[in-house]
């Protein structure tokens, strides 16, 4: 976790913010307890060879925005126990762990390991991550067969229902029912579970990456998809990332649930007498914890390892390396300028930083390969001395990555598909030069982003070659006025904001409604 200490004058108001997210804490947590509940947790423990246990901050986007966002609010944490490391703590503490310094207490959820693989590597990834993300080809895949429905019924369904479990007895420690925060599309089927054990808590349920429309959720078996929606709909908010996507989730409501009156005006379901409140809550970064780090001994080291690296111009893009990111089409791109613009080669450097990801699964292993043989390509074609044109970092190294941000000219962010996309917000913060984002339009922060960034369709190779060319050569000022206006939006709207959004509006359901 990044430190997030206030200071006096930080664009943004950021003390103000700070005091008003902690005033409404207070408030709203006198007597009632807070529970977040996602499948990675804020801490993971391994067995060291000498038996001991040793913990590391969690990975993943989701645990990196709650643990910044959970510095203000005193919390429990249920999460999935996913090391034999994490089996051993929850045995051992018999109950939640308190982390060192922070007011978060983890509980871990322990099933059978043959369960937690069904759940993860049959349903979560990859069937409900490449809905999600519209990534299956669908004339020939998924192919929904008897193994699916075995890792539905003895996988996903299990898993949500013991986290449910494991909410309910946090909760019977207080008088008081609770606030629930439950996260992602690996919690689906648990809301429905805690408004069964306890009505009278107060849920919401956020969705990290994209809501798809019913007609492609139809890919999924009806009673997948509408089990789904029912149970998402006895939360009593609905959080997802941008407008479109609470559009989405009502069509596919009218669509799925049978009953069910939907309300397009007040964005609500009402389903089975209860209604939920459909809201967007665009998730963003801890802006200062981020600005404080990217000043550090660590990032400044690999900043000037990186400088030799440098020419004229700088383009970057950071991603994890997976399909969605779109990685291929955006190196094609500048194969394309290098092939049509000779001034570029040996005047313009392309660092791209990516990250491992989900390398157990074939396809995304493959993909990666890909991503090196085209790297290899374009630089055994255009290298011209000690110059070439694309240098890769592939490790897991966010202070690196984060160095990377502060030099670019022109950051290159076109995935296919994505819920939010992080990266667009933290290289804008950081970067020193006064950088153009080349933006994809179907990345959820091109909503808020999208008018000081240069858009582009993720699937058009000529778009983007020519965005980069005139992210290349657009006139100083100019850049100076975009990016000072993509700082600004990322400073007011930074992780703060997202969670006291939320937070303002489950007071507000808990008090009778929005």
């Amino acid at each position: 976790m990044l430190g997030l200490r206030p200071v006096v004058n930080v664009e943004g108001g950021f003390p103000g913010k700070l005091q008003r997210l902690q005033d409404l804490c207070q408030q709203m947590l006198a007597d009632r307890r807070l529970i977040i509940a996602s499948n990675r947790g804020p801490i993971e423990f391994q067995i060291e060879v000498d038996g001991s246990l040793n913990s590391q901050r969690g990975s993943g986007g989701v645990v990196t925005a709650l643990t910044a966002a959970s510095r203000f609010v005193p919390v429990t944490w249920v999460a999935s126990a996913m090391t034999d490391g994490d089996r051993r703590a929850a045995q051992e503490s018999n109950g939640a762990l308190k982390l060192p310094e922070q007011e978060i207490y983890v509980r871990f959820v322990s099933v059978p390991r043959n369960v937690y693989q069904r759940f993860y590597y049959v349903i979560t990834n990859p069937l409900l991550w490449f809905v999600q993300h519209y990534m299956w080809n669908t004339p020939r895949t998924p192919n929904i067969g008897r193994a699916v429905y075995e890792a539905w019924d003895g996988g996903y369904l299990p898993l949500n229902q013991a986290f449910a479990e494991a909410i309910v007895q946090e909760a019977k420690k207080e008088s008081e029912p609770p606030f629930v925060l439950l996260q992602d599309y690996h919690l689906y089927l648990a809301p429905a579970e805690v408004r069964r054990q306890m009505p009278g808590a107060t849920i919401l349920h956020f969705t990290h990456i994209p809501w798809p429309g019913p007609q492609y959720w139809g890919v999924l078996p009806d009673f997948m998809r509408r089990t789904i929606h029912e149970s998402v709909c006895t939360a009593d908010i609905v959080g997802l990332q941008t407008a479109s996507d609470v559009r989405n989730f009502l069509h596919c409501c009218e669509s799925m649930l049978p009953g069910a009156t939907i309300d397009y005006h007040h964005r609500s379901v009402t389903f089975r007498e209860h209604t939920a409140y459909i809201c967007h809550y665009p998730i963003s970064i801890d802006a200062q914890g981020l600005l404080e780090f990217a000043r550090s001994d660590e990032v400044c080291r690999y900043t000037e390892e990186l400088r030799p690296l440098l020419r004229e111009k700088t383009i970057v893009r950071v991603d994890r390396s997976e399909p969605s990111k779109n990685i291929i089409r955006g190196l094609r791109a500048w194969e394309m300028i290098l092939e049509r613009y000779p001034e570029y080669r040996g005047t313009t450097t392309f660092l791209q930083f990516l990250v491992p990801s989900r390398s157990e699964l074939g396809v995304y292993q493959t993909y990666t390969d890909e991503v090196f043989e085209l790297i290899e390509s374009i630089n055994d074609q255009y290298s011209e001395g000690d110059w070439q044109p694309i240098h890769v970092f592939y490790e897991n190294n966010y202070a690196q990555a984060i160095a990377g941000m502060r030099l670019y000219d022109v950051l290159l962010v076109n995935p296919v598909i994505d819920g939010m996309n992080l990266v667009s917000k933290e290289g804008p913060l950081v970067n020193k030069g006064d950088g153009v984002l080349v933006l994809s339009e179907l990345a959820g922060s091109h909503e808020q982003l999208g008018e000081y960034a240069l858009s582009v369709c993720p699937t058009d190779l000529e778009g983007t070659a020519r965005a980069l060319r005139q992210a290349l050569t657009i006139p100083p000022e100019e850049r100076r006025r975009r990016a000072a206006a993509l700082k600004r939006l990322v400073m007011e709207e930074d992780i703060t904001f997202w969670l006291e959004r939320q937070l303002r509006d489950l007071m507000l359901v808990a008090k009778g409604g929005m």
